[in-house]
């Protein structure tokens, strides 16, 4: 149960009141920006709430249970709020999103109505609507290991344990030209092709410095890397753009061991048997159905 001041009562109780809504947002990298609905900038621990986003949002429903509660923010997007290049490269995936009741008459009278967190991001014209995810999303994200052939941990993580910082595994290039979806960089230092389907771009620089993209494919050539982007970034890339280039992994015991010389860290389980075990039955020409290894 929340605790309010006795002032915040009375204008609640009153037939009138002077309440408006903020929006504090903290990204993931630090950034902190905040919104209200009023007709005019606010101000309180140490964050400016604008006025002119057009930002607006509906209360989070909750219900009893673990079920996921959720609402909706839309806005206008603009040079002084939300741009669209950043919600497009990732910048405000899994931001934090506390909802405040304030007295915009008194800021110190205030209280904090809810946390969210942002999940799937739509756009359309100039306008952008982002999902609100309560706090029980936090239930549904997987704990744990998993059963399962290809390896669980993500490349470079504290399971993996593969240094990305190694020379071997990243290098850097510069932009030559995009066209088509296909991007074409003059790499540091010439790797085989495939080396860096999988793996991640990161511009340095640029319209799109900070995102991160994942590869699709890598043609090399040379010094010359041809690579293929699932989802294009939100700003126009140019040629003179660096970026940042590291290895990608599909999760095999064999491009662990081949490629990242790490097959002590596997975080998987090639040898579990699949559905053609499961659904097997003993015959003569078959190997033993004993309960022991099948790879001795």
């Amino acid at each position: 149960m929340r605790q309010l001041s006795a002032s915040m009562q009375a204008k609640l109780d009153a037939r009138a009141t002077t309440f408006c809504h903020c929006w504090r947002l903290a990204r993931r990298d630090g950034v902190i920006l905040g919104f209200t609905d009023h007709d005019r900038d606010l101000a309180f621990n140490g964050v400016a709430f604008r006025a002119n986003t057009g930002l607006s949002a509906s209360q989070i429903e909750s219900t009893l249970g673990l079920a996921v509660g959720g609402a909706e923010a839309t806005g206008a997007l603009t040079d002084g709020g939300l741009i669209e290049s950043d919600l497009l490269n990732g910048l405000y995936d899994g931001a934090s999103v506390e909802v405040w009741l304030v007295d915009w008459s008194n800021v110190e009278d205030r209280t904090l109505l809810d946390v969210a967190t942002i999940g799937e991001v739509r756009r359309s014209e100039n306008v952008f609507s982002a999902e609100l995810r309560s706090s029980a999303h936090l239930f549904d994200q997987q704990q744990g290991r998993s059963f399962q052939r290809g390896c669980a941990a993500e490349l470079g993580d504290a399971r993996c344990g593969v240094n990305l910082a190694d020379a071997a595994f990243h290098t850097t290039g510069v932009v030559g030209a995009f066209e088509g979806g296909v991007l074409t960089l003059r790499l540091a230092a010439s790797f085989e092709t495939g080396f860096f389907a999988g793996g991640a771009l990161t511009f340095t620089s640029g319209g799109n410095a900070g995102a991160r993209l994942t590869i699709k494919t890598h043609l090399q050539q040379d010094s010359h890397a041809t690579i293929g982007l699932w989802t294009p970034p939100g700003a126009k890339i140019l040629t003179g753009d660096t970026a940042t280039l590291h290895a990608g992994c599909d999760k095999s015991p064999s491009a662990c061991q081949a490629k990242f010389d790490n097959i002590v860290n596997f975080r998987g389980f090639p040898h579990m048997p699949g559905n053609d075990r499961v659904i097997a039955y003993p015959n003569s020409l078959a190997k033993a159905m004993d309960g022991g290894s099948f790879f001795r």
